[in-house]
């Protein structure tokens, strides 16, 4: 059994660990609020833009809507976009996309590449893949121009032909104790079918040129809507880790506690039978 000195710095150390795992849940809990109202702001809009691309596709009677975008590229390589976080401390949030990564790479018969939105999955993917980008710095400032910037050189290298397909992996935001693997096709772009518009519309410019300007808005849409779902998710997460940590470290340090108790009435025992035993040396 650990002496006195040895259980009291262990409990110290408990307890420090405790306060920094409680401020974390804390620090989370505050950012998850703010990505959960994003989140549900940008829901919505994305919806009503698939909703709008779905009526004017209906009425184009097979007119080269997309261009290129809807194409399927020449080249043998496919481009992963993984979403991952920056830090950890955030329980099993970066080991599940890398796992689904892993997955994909085994079903897909066609060169991987990836491009990472975070540290943790690029660090781990780059020893196995080939890292076409990182773009690690787009945590440090969320916003919708940001991630235009990294949307755009999707796109030119999609046309460019060094990509056939390009796909999303992140987890979507459930709640703080659930996030959702989920594995999206980002190009080429499918164009949501539908039934046609009963109403006769006036459409300046032409459909065909709407649709081309409206299909780099929608990519920029989803991709931004893939950031802020992987945001909520990462301090949901972490929240729940930090809250069972906090936990955890409780229950041990009160195992600890009632361990010191122990060993502590187990030494005064020992003490007193040890003065009571001298007395009765004395005496007799």
């Amino acid at each position: 059994m650990p002496n006195l000195k040895e259980i009291r710095n262990r409990i110290t150390s408990i307890g420090s660990t405790m306060q920094i795992t409680s401020a974390m849940k804390m620090v989370s809990a505050a950012k998850l609020k703010k990505a959960q109202d994003a989140i549900t702001q940008m829901r919505p809009y994305s919806i009503k833009m698939q909703e709008l691309m779905q009526n004017i596709s209906s009425t184009l009677e097979g007119e080269d809507a997309g261009g290129n975008l809807t194409k399927t590229g020449k080249s043998n390589k496919v481009l992963y976009v993984v979403f991952s976080s920056n830090r950890g401390l955030c329980g099993g949030f970066n080991s599940s996309i890398i796992k689904e990564v892993k997955n994909q790479k085994s079903k897909n018969q066609k060169e991987v590449c990836i491009l990472s939105v975070g540290k943790k999955a690029g660090d781990i993917l780059k020893k196995t893949n080939e890292v076409y980008s990182n773009n690690d710095s787009i945590w440090d400032d969320i916003s919708f121009s940001n991630a235009s910037n990294v949307v755009n050189k999707i796109i030119k290298s999609f046309l460019n032909n060094e990509f056939s397909e390009v796909y999303l992996v992140y987890n979507q935001f459930k709640n703080a104790a659930t996030q959702i693997v989920q594995t999206e096709r980002f190009l080429p772009i499918e164009l949501p079918k539908g039934e046609k518009l009963n109403s006769d519309y006036l459409f300046e410019p032409s459909k065909k040129e709407i649709m081309e300007d409206l299909i780099p808005k929608s990519l920029r849409t989803q991709f931004f809507k893939a950031v802020l779902e992987s945001y909520a998710s990462e301090h949901g997460a972490r929240m729940t880790a930090m809250h069972k940590a906090t936990d955890n470290a409780n229950e041990l340090r009160n195992d600890l506690l009632i361990t010191y108790n122990k060993a502590r009435q187990a030494s005064i025992t020992k003490e007193i039978l040890e003065i009571v035993g001298g007395a009765e040396a004395l005496g007799s």
